[in-house]
């Protein structure tokens, strides 16, 4: 069963790929989740033992990304002394800010979670505003780890298509 039309079992994927990374940077959809599904729709419809092991590969990529996503930036916050707890006030801040403010309002909304936790926590303001910085170095961190698996998913790919 063909859930594509003829002559775009590669288009379409591409097109995934390509949205999910770019919903990396712009967080608007879960990039990461998506390119490996652009993945898993052209080993499906391409078939054969050579597409599922890329697809195999691309998956072992996306596992170790978001547990790499995760582990090292989490252990450099709690270096720094930002509590898990910090960090999910400021993700629900951060939701609530998507939809006051389009686009940015996540990022607005999470950077002001983690400063006035940080600040009502230690009352003191630098230190708020430090561990703020920590708190966003992690997310520019968590962002390139993420990226760099939707790179290496993406090429990938390209070497399965070459390679059916």
């Amino acid at each position: 069963m063909n859930l594509l039309p003829e002559g775009t079992s590669v288009w379409v994927p591409a097109i995934l790929i390509f949205v999910g990374i770019v919903g990396i940077v712009v967080p608007v959809v879960p990039g990461l989740l998506l390119a490996v599904l652009g993945v898993l729709l052209w080993a499906y419809e391409t078939g054969g033992a050579t597409a599922w092991t890329f697809f195999a590969v691309c998956l072992a990529i996306y596992v170790a990304g978001v547990a790499i996503q995760f582990l090292v930036p989490g252990k450099r916050l709690r270096q720094q002394g930002v509590k898990t707890s910090t960090l999910l006030l400021a993700v629900v801040l951060g939701i609530i800010g998507m939809f006051v403010i389009p686009i940015v309002g996540f990022i607005i909304g999470f950077v002001l979670g983690i400063f006035l936790v940080e600040q009502g926590r230690s009352r003191d303001r630098a230190q708020a505003w430090a561990r703020t910085k920590s708190a966003l170095v992690a997310v520019a961190m968590s962002m390139g780890i993420e990226l760099c698996a939707g790179v290496l998913i993406a090429i990938t790919w390209v070497i399965g298509v070459l390679a059916t």
